[in-house]
């Protein structure tokens, strides 16, 4: 087993949504690590928030299985540039689309350019989200609860909208929802709405997609050490993060890519619907 390390860790507050190179320790995306088989060859994947944490370990695994990579993210535009290298060290080629995804417009242009560049989708996975913390109801001002639901669920509906007719059957739709669909954390309160909500809106155009041959699952990851940790909770927080699991730490984002993997490949042909839940032992039941 890998000796990833252990909390307590470091105060480290950085401003949002937060850079992985500033990040001690640094996470694990799968850079030195994830070996790749073939599993998704000549596969064209859009990944959001794929600059840095899960949707960069996401990013290199594909590439490592075979595919060509779009990536979307606001504007960490070093953390992209660095997932974009590793994505071509892979030999496969690499789209940066940078935009705030709370936008109509910004949502369509992406997968407008991903099937530009590319043709068509294969695997959309919808990553990007964003959260802030807050000890009280009042804290949580109107205009952060709406821009929360605008980037982790409204998004998601408008880029599957946008880019399900450029998928074939066989394609695969992919959301990151999180262990507080089930167990919601209140400091965390608009996220895990928004959370609960992708459950649902996954289990639903499962259904919808199902006659087109396009599968739909999602994955609800527990604690993973990703910069948004860093740049949205107390230091408090950061410093204990992961603790309260059973394995004791926070996960990486290298140990979260597999699913990804498994729900996008031809493997999971028959696989739709479905949670998939990464915890590091928390039951999501």
């Amino acid at each position: 087993m890998t000796d990833y390390p252990r909390p307590p860790f470091a105060a480290q507050a950085q401003n949002v949504p937060g850079t992985q190179k500033k990040m001690d320790p640094y996470p694990d995306c799968g850079e030195q690590s994830y070996k790749g088989s073939g599993r998704m060859a000549n596969k064209i994947a859009l990944i959001t928030g794929a600059d840095s944490g899960i949707g960069r370990a996401v990013a290199i695994a594909f590439a490592r299985e075979g595919a060509d990579v779009a990536i979307a993210y606001l504007d960490e535009h070093d953390d992209a540039k660095e997932t974009a290298r590793w994505v071509e060290e892979a030999g496969r080629q690499c789209l940066l689309l940078p935009g705030d995804i709370a936008q109509k417009s910004v949502c369509q242009a992406l997968v407008d350019k991903t099937v530009e560049q590319f043709g068509r989708i294969d695997v959309l996975v919808n990553n990007a989200a964003f959260q802030m913390s807050h000890e009280t109801l009042e804290e949580i001002s109107d205009e952060e609860w709406v821009k929360t639901f605008d980037i982790n669920i409204t998004a998601m509906f408008r880029i599957c909208k946008a880019a399900v007719p450029h998928m074939q059957a066989g394609s695969s739709i992919i959301n990151t929802t999180s262990v507080n669909s089930d167990m919601p954390k209140p400091t965390l309160m608009p996220y895990a709405a928004t959370k609960g909500a992708i459950a649902n809106f996954t289990g639903g155009l499962a259904q919808l997609l199902g006659s087109k041959g396009i599968r739909v699952n999602s994955v609800a990851p527990g604690p993973i050490w990703t910069p948004l940790i860093v740049a949205t909770m107390t230091d408090e927080d950061v410093q204990n993060f992961g603790a309260e699991t059973p394995l004791g730490r926070p996960g990486q984002p290298v140990e979260v890519a597999p699913i990804y993997v498994l729900l996008a490949s031809d493997e999971a042909s028959y696989i739709s619907g479905s949670r998939y839940a990464v915890t590091g032992g928390k039951p999501i039941l």
